[in-house]
């Protein structure tokens, strides 16, 4: 299997730059659009995408997101659709990595043990169950050993012992939460960021740290630039997706990819 994640950050690592990671909600406006907004997403700079799984109960999403997926669900986005969406997107993309987004309910429902079988042969490099415990983690034990990644993720509130144990049999990358919150563009991120971010990558090396929650600006990015290998945007390119205004995202997508690498 490919390792697409791996050498989407060696490309960055040469480029002296983090990876831009975009978060998009599958389903939202409709199936047909998400998939549209993706490869315009891609076109306008972002190097890994996020295929969002919208969930009727998201606790880990603020407003937007949640907005989201209370809109993809109502028009009929199922993990099986967008399954097959992820296959025609891979075909178009073969370098770009896919990151299969869920809470855990949602796979569970699908059958890991199908999952194990589908990512693969779909393309899919990794997946991150927002609500699945270390203590739990077995549960995808099947899709661990067909090859996929399976993504940690990390909050300031996470001790660093139990840190180790939450990154030990991982892979991909870790996603840092960079605040105790929920998804949501912030105008303000904590000042002890960068710090926080540079400890991580020493206690997670030689996996790489994406940090995702809040970030809504080129400038943002920029700033926390030199402290992750990679930076999420999510809340702020999917509002204007939800709202009819795709153009806005794509906008924001390019001018932060343009930012990180002058920056």
């Amino acid at each position: 299997m490919k390792d697409r994640l791996k050498n989407t950050f060696e490309t960055c690592r040469r480029e002296n730059r983090p990876a831009l990671v975009i978060y998009h909600t599958i389903g939202c406006p409709t199936l047909e659009a998400s998939e549209r907004d993706i490869d315009r997403l891609i076109e306008a700079g972002a190097d890994i995408i996020e295929l969002g799984v919208p969930f009727s109960d998201p606790m880990a999403d603020g407003p937007v997101i949640q907005n989201a997926g209370q809109i993809a669900l109502r028009n009929g986005a199922t993990l099986k659709k967008i399954l097959s969406l992820a296959g025609r997107l891979r075909e178009r993309h073969p370098e770009t990595p896919f990151i299969l987004f869920s809470y855990y309910n949602v796979l569970f429902n699908h059958g890991v043990n199908l999952l194990a079988e589908e990512l693969p042969r779909l393309g899919i490099d990794g997946v991150l169950a927002v609500d699945l415990p270390l203590e739990e983690r077995a549960e995808l034990a099947p899709v661990a050993q067909s090859g996929v990644a399976i993504i940690p993720l990390l909050s300031p509130a996470t001790p660093p012992e139990r840190a180790k144990q939450v990154i030990s049999g991982c892979g991909g990358f870790v996603y840092y939460i960079t605040v105790c919150g929920v998804t949501g563009a912030r105008k303000e991120l904590p000042p002890e960021l960068p710090a926080r971010l540079d400890a991580m990558r020493k206690l997670s090396a030689p996996l790489p740290v994406a940090a995702g929650f809040g970030i809504a600006s080129p400038e943002a990015a920029a700033q926390l630039a030199p402290h992750a290998d990679a930076l999420v945007i999510g809340s702020a390119v999917t509002g204007p997706i939800a709202a009819g205004e795709p153009e806005k995202a794509f906008e924001l997508v390019a001018a932060t990819a343009k930012l990180l690498r002058r920056a």
